[in-house]
């Protein structure tokens, strides 16, 4: 005898009840996550914590974009990824890993570098867009998009120990550009390449843009965390800035003016 749908749903939801006893979501914002669709647009570092995040939590459609192959230096801070893991494509890793965790979810693996010509296709679907990505033109272009088709996304970057992270709600909040049009912070200048990184930055970071995202995804929006978020894990400095007035006093060339300069090439 088949089990009814009923039957499923709280089977479903019984994965999830020390989060639903939480007593800021509870079953009904729950079913909102198990309903959601979400891109996250790199697998690495970020992205690997990230999406183990939001499939544990219960996330009800991932789709996962990343063009790389895990390489054995990524092992220090990627955490999804085994030895048995290197060579591979890291978007059919990620996928392949996070499906032995929560089957419930589905996944959709795609190895694809974004760019211009792709990323409307890529995010074609889903609610909210995910940075995942360790360069500043692809956020901007992200960016772009999420402006363009006013839907949300959660911006995150880390170099070192420090690090930055925002979620970004079009006619709402700042966006990328408000903040950084004049001109990119230190911390996304250096790569892992050239100034190294720490492992616990990169929680620190993904930690906060998945709860960003559960929250706008479960619809608690006066819980959302709007103010920018630095840090830096070395020195064990944490600052949140309050930067609504790049938005309610600025004239953006994105979000004021509608110009796609990154989108339209």
């Amino acid at each position: 005898m088949n089990p009814s749908s009923t039957d499923n749903q709280h089977h479903d939801l019984e994965r999830y009840t020390r989060q639903i006893a939480f007593k800021s979501i509870g079953p009904d914002r729950q079913r909102r996550l198990v309903e959601s669709r979400v891109v996250l647009i790199g697998c690495g570092a970020l992205g690997s914590v990230i999406a183990n995040t939001l499939v544990r939590a219960g996330v009800g459609f991932l789709r996962l974009i990343d063009s790389d192959r895990i390489e054995l230096s990524n092992l220090q801070r990627q955490v999804l990824f085994d030895e048995d893991a290197v060579g591979r494509l890291k978007a059919e890793a990620t996928r392949n890993a996070l499906a032995r965790v929560n089957p419930t979810v589905q996944i959709e693996a795609v190895t694809a570098r974004v760019s211009r010509d792709n990323i409307t296709e890529l995010a074609d679907g889903v609610q909210l867009l995910l940075d995942g990505t360790d360069n500043f033109d692809t956020r901007l272009l992200i960016n772009d998009l999420a402006v363009k088709t006013q839907r949300p996304w959660v911006f995150g970057a880390c170099a070192g120990s420090r690090g930055l992270a925002m979620p970004i709600i079009p006619n709402t909040t700042p966006c990328l550009r408000c903040l950084f049009e004049e001109g990119m912070p230190s911390e996304l200048t250096p790569t892992a390449q050239t100034d190294g990184i720490l492992g616990p930055v990169v929680n620190r970071v993904a930690s906060h843009q998945a709860m960003e995202a559960m929250k706008i995804l479960m619809g608690a929006l006066d819980a959302v965390d709007r103010r920018l978020m630095t840090c830096d894990v070395w020195t064990g400095r944490d600052v949140r800035i309050n930067v609504q007035n790049a938005y309610d006093k600025g004239n953006c060339s994105c979000c004021k003016q509608n110009r796609f300069e990154y989108l339209e090439g």
